[in-house]
């Protein structure tokens, strides 16, 4: 693969920039979800977490690692004066990482793409589907 150019990626510190993404646009994979919101800086904020849930120390900075990594690749495909939060999970872990950075492209497409219906990616107003027929 040839070398990508190098973009500037601010990277979120702040809680309150975590909460304020967690409001946005949202597509997840099997390995992380992904929230984006609008922002007023220019420059493409980015931000990791993964729950102790997930993991002891070293399973959650190896998946902050291969998902940092992962960010590095699709450097090009995050658009200016949006923040986005990637939320790692477990399957990080074992996911190949050419499908970690595949799926990384889908949702990022995927968390602009416009809405049809008028309503945010999540199915009701919690966030969670009905699975109630």
């Amino acid at each position: 693969m040839a070398h990508a150019e190098r973009t500037s990626l601010r990277r979120l510190t702040k809680r309150s920039q975590f909460v304020r993404a967690a409001r946005g646009n949202r597509a997840g994979r099997s390995a992380f979800g992904l929230q984006m919101i609008d922002s007023p800086d220019p420059v493409p904020g980015l931000g990791f977490t993964v729950t102790k849930k997930t993991g002891n120390s070293p399973e959650r900075n190896r998946i902050k690692r291969r998902l940092r990594a992962a960010v590095t690749a699709c450097a090009r495909d995050f658009r200016p004066s949006h923040d986005y939060v990637l939320v790692g999970r477990r399957e990080a872990l074992s996911e190949p990482f050419d499908k970690l950075v595949s799926d990384l492209a889908a949702c990022i497409a995927r968390v602009h793409a416009p809405r049809t219906s008028g309503k945010p990616n999540a199915s009701g107003p919690s966030g969670h589907r009905n699975t109630r027929a």
